[in-house]
């Protein structure tokens, strides 16, 4: 696989240009705990973090980390949008170990594909996890086939002990520990791999994406540049962190700059705009499901938000009616990135673009992103301005995706990474995504595969086949509607998602919408035909709704 932003005559040029560097960011914490030690890093949940308690929790973690696993070796941390979740990040930097990133809301099924996946035997979680004991996630491994060899258990206050199990038996010990001179001699560098977090692609079950501090530090250098960040911002960061859009300005550009980030464990719009005015914030980062929320609750009115003066949004279909309704109503200006968790940064708006620019489009395509189009059969169709599928390689990509090389395979073309749109790109560069070329459902900033639904709705004993498509929504952009058909009864919203409920599958893969027909519509060549099963499930009002001929009559 060649991966063009770890060529090292690319990457020297990447570090001429100034968007790569030699500091992670662990290495940034430890400057920030000298430079500014007393102020504010983190505030979550009412905890307050400053630099050198942050920095001081990292060694501390590193350390533990270090005497448990090798270098290079993978660890799971399932933590939710907390001080704790950054201070495993940078442990794994700093002991040289590659932190394996959960959403928190993650079901049973995801959390043992990701662990045995990555081959993950340490587990880092707090002593519970959404209202269960950690130990109860560990028994639901090993009763799935896969074994933790320790869990450390860590809080506010940094790492507080260790299970150790054995043979069935479960020890209780203290946090375990080399010397810190040891175990920053081993530490990761800003090309190493770091960290690997989850993503919903087109082929099935999630993937992993390798991560490495300059792809994301190249990323967060273009956010200074589109938005005139400076130390005295402080970003309200509501984009859960084990993602993309999450990690970058929640974690990686508030370190570079020694910001302070304000976080929540559990999103709540009305506790989003209380804690913007209360910690005078400066800079949201949110998808476009939630400042529509934040538009449509009355606690907007005569809330104070004088201090936010920008909003980054995306993942997802930018409104324009909805942000221009956010600029005029908070004052703050809406800006953007087009990208992926595998791509990073191939687009952005800034707050030198105009309204239409920023509203209306998403951004001008970044120079050193070095963006080609391409049509279906994979010729260079860049001059014509598309419609065509966008292949970048620039300072922001990522390694590929973790021990897939089939995966690799096709997200790499012609030396550049492929991303899963149509766009356009009009003569002074801004693009516009026009539509898709996968099967993807993006509901509330999320990438859901369709295959993988349609995989799971079909091991139901009541079904046939299965079509899963996205069915518009005013809130969330997209919800997950499928068309099945069946063996003989009708099935139900509410009967998939208990029996998914049942297997430990992720909420965000439930159908939300069931239409059971006689028979898939079919394409020239037999293949279910997508645009078909979209419409005619788009055109029902209910859940539910049975469409077979034969109850019908």
């Amino acid at each position: 696989m060649n991966v063009p932003a770890l060529d090292p005559a690319t990457a020297a040029d990447y570090v001429a240009q100034g968007w790569w560097g030699e500091l992670t960011i662990a290495d940034y914490v430890a400057r920030n705990a000298e430079t500014i030690p007393e102020r504010i890093a983190y505030v979550a949940d009412g905890a307050r973090l400053t630099w050198r308690e942050y920095d001081r929790q990292v060694d501390v973690l590193a350390c533990a980390l270090a005497a448990l696993l090798p270098r290079g070796a993978r660890f799971g941390m399932l933590l939710p949008d907390s001080g704790e979740f950054h201070v495993a990040l940078c442990a794994a930097e700093r002991s040289g170990t590659v932190a394996v990133g959960m959403g928190a809301r993650s079901g049973r099924d995801e959390i043992r594909h990701l662990m045995s996946q990555s081959g993950a035997e340490v587990l880092v979680m707090r002593e519970s996890h959404r209202d269960r004991p950690a130990l109860d996630y560990v028994a639901d491994l090993r009763a799935d086939g896969w074994l933790v060899s320790e869990l450390v258990i860590v809080d506010p206050r940094g790492p507080v002990r260790m299970h150790r199990f054995a043979d069935g038996v479960v020890s209780t010990h203290d946090v375990p520990s080399v010397p810190i001179e040891e175990t920053r001699s081993r530490a990761a560098g800003p090309n190493e791999l770091s960290m690997l977090n989850s993503t919903s692609g087109t082929t099935g079950r999630p993937k992993l994406v390798t991560q490495f501090a300059n792809r994301l530090i190249a990323f967060s250098k273009m956010a200074f540049e589109a938005a005139d960040f400076t130390p005295d911002d402080v970003m309200m960061g509501a984009v859960p962190g084990p993602f993309g859009f999450g990690l970058w300005t929640a974690h990686y550009a508030t370190a570079m700059l020694g910001m302070k980030t304000v976080l929540m464990e559990r999103f709540d719009v009305d506790e989003m705009i209380r804690l913007i005015g209360e910690e005078e914030a400066t800079i949201l980062a949110c998808v476009s499901t939630q400042f529509k929320m934040m538009l449509d609750t009355p606690s907007l009115e005569g809330a104070s938000l004088d201090t936010l003066r920008a909003m980054f949004t995306g993942g997802e279909a930018v409104p324009y009616e909805r942000a221009l309704q956010f600029e005029e109503r908070v004052g703050a200006k809406v800006l953007q990135f087009y990208g992926s968790n595998e791509s990073g940064a191939i687009s952005n708006t800034s707050l030198r673009d105009t309204a239409e620019q920023r509203l209306r489009t998403a951004g001008r395509v970044i120079d050193v992103m070095n963006m080609r189009l391409y049509d279906a059969e994979g010729n260079d169709i860049t001059e014509t301005g598309g419609p065509g599928r966008p292949g970048v390689s620039g300072p922001t990509i990522c390694m590929g995706y973790y021990g897939d090389p089939a995966a690799n395979e096709e997200l790499f073309h012609d030396g550049r990474l492929m991303m899963p749109d149509l766009v356009t790109v009009d003569a002074d560069g801004y693009l516009r995504v026009v539509g898709r070329t996968s099967d993807l459902i993006i509901r509330g900033g999320k990438n859901i595969s369709a295959i993988e639904v349609e995989e799971l709705v079909e091991a139901h004993p009541g079904v046939v086949m299965a079509s899963a498509v996205p069915v518009p929504d005013e809130l969330f952009g997209e919800r997950i509607g499928v068309a099945v058909t069946v063996h003989d009864a009708p099935v139900t919203v509410a009967e998939l998602t208990a029996y998914l409920a049942d297997r430990g599958i992720s909420k965000h893969l439930y159908p939300e919408r069931v239409v059971v027909v006689d028979e898939l519509p079919r394409a020239a060549g037999g293949k279910v035909a997508k645009g078909a099963v979209r419409a005619l499930v788009a055109a029902q009002a209910q859940e539910d709704v049975d469409l077979r001929e034969s109850v019908s009559a």
